[in-house]
């Protein structure tokens, strides 16, 4: 299966919510989205991206954008994260991980030599016409969310 390029649709989904309910890129049509990946909740870099992204969220709704973080952790333990941090942005659970398989996230890792299958961390700019506008991959965190947010009001 090929990867996902830029003017690609972007994989629909709707997954389970912190909170509860669902999420889904059906309801942000006619808004730019970005999904960012992530591998795990309260992990020293995926706590600093969200905390980063929420952060910026007013500034991300002043562009008209929604910011979805995914990772294959439950609903539950979304809602943990977020009361733990103060997070504001949306979670969406993938615990089945389709929805990171729908784009190619779902990788091979290696850490002190050993190798295990994982999360890519990266994120997708998603136009408001529901076509992937831009694509970050292997993310570093620090000034990653505000390199977001310029792409964003680019769009």
């Amino acid at each position: 299966m090929a990867d996902l390029d830029v003017g690609d649709p972007a994989p629909q989904f709707d997954l389970p919510r912190d909170g509860g309910g669902s999420l889904s890129l059906a309801a942000s049509t006619g808004k730019p989205v970005v999904l960012y990946f992530y591998p795990q909740d309260d992990t020293t870099s995926c706590t600093q991206e969200a905390i980063s992204f929420s952060q910026l969220k007013p500034e991300f709704e002043k562009a008209g954008a929604v910011v979805i973080g995914l990772s294959p952790d439950s609903a539950k333990k979304h809602d943990k994260f977020k009361s733990k941090y103060d997070l504001t942005i949306d979670l969406a659970a993938d615990e089945e991980r389709k929805v990171i398989e729908a784009y190619h996230l779902w990788v091979e890792k290696s850490m002190y030599g050993r190798k295990y299958m994982g999360v890519e961390r990266a994120t997708f700019l998603i136009g408001r016409d529901g076509r992937i506008a831009r694509i970050w991959r292997k993310v570093r965190v620090k000034g990653h969310a505000e390199a977001v947010l310029e792409a964003v009001r680019a769009l």
